[in-house]
């Protein structure tokens, strides 16, 4: 069990900004995506045992973030709609040129479909084809042809 615990943390250290980056993605609200990446941790340490080493650590690490993400996200559209509370803070918010273009372009992928946005995201992490494919489930093949319709999409809108 000590063993167990001890590779848990050190994933979720090594790992905290590519889980933070697939819950961002899903979410503009800080509390939730902060639900999301708790969420997922939880996740992962209840499938460490099943880890079969059957693929790379990255790779089972992406798959339990972005099967996290979806079933909250299915779960969100049964739920009663949220009012958020007011804040005086918005820590999401910055005024520099880059803030405001990674934030429109942030947006448009939000609009996305939820497997078009993960492979947008997995791309833009700096995966391979092949890696993507493995986290969503699909050939490498049809990474690119999905990734080339996505661009589309994105420059229309």
């Amino acid at each position: 069990m000590k063993q167990e615990e001890e590779m848990f943390a050190r994933l979720a250290r090594e790992h905290k900004s590519t889980i933070y980056t697939v819950c961002y993605m899903f979410s503009n609200d800080e509390d939730e995506v902060q639900d999301l990446f708790q969420e997922t941790l939880i996740n992962m340490w209840k499938g460490i045992k099943g880890f079969r080493e059957e693929s790379k650590i990255d790779t089972w690490i992406y798959r339990v973030a972005l099967n996290t993400c979806l079933t909250m996200e299915r779960k969100k559209k049964r739920e009663v709609k949220k009012v958020p509370l007011a804040m005086d803070v918005n820590l999401f918010e910055d005024n520099d040129a880059n803030s405001k273009q990674a934030r429109v372009l942030h947006e448009r992928i939000s609009k996305l479909a939820y497997v078009d946005r993960a492979i947008v995201m997995l791309w833009l992490e700096g995966m391979s084809y092949d890696e993507i494919g493995a986290v969503v489930g699909i050939t490498a093949q049809n990474v690119a042809t999905k990734l080339f319709r996505i661009k589309e999409q994105l420059k229309k809108m």
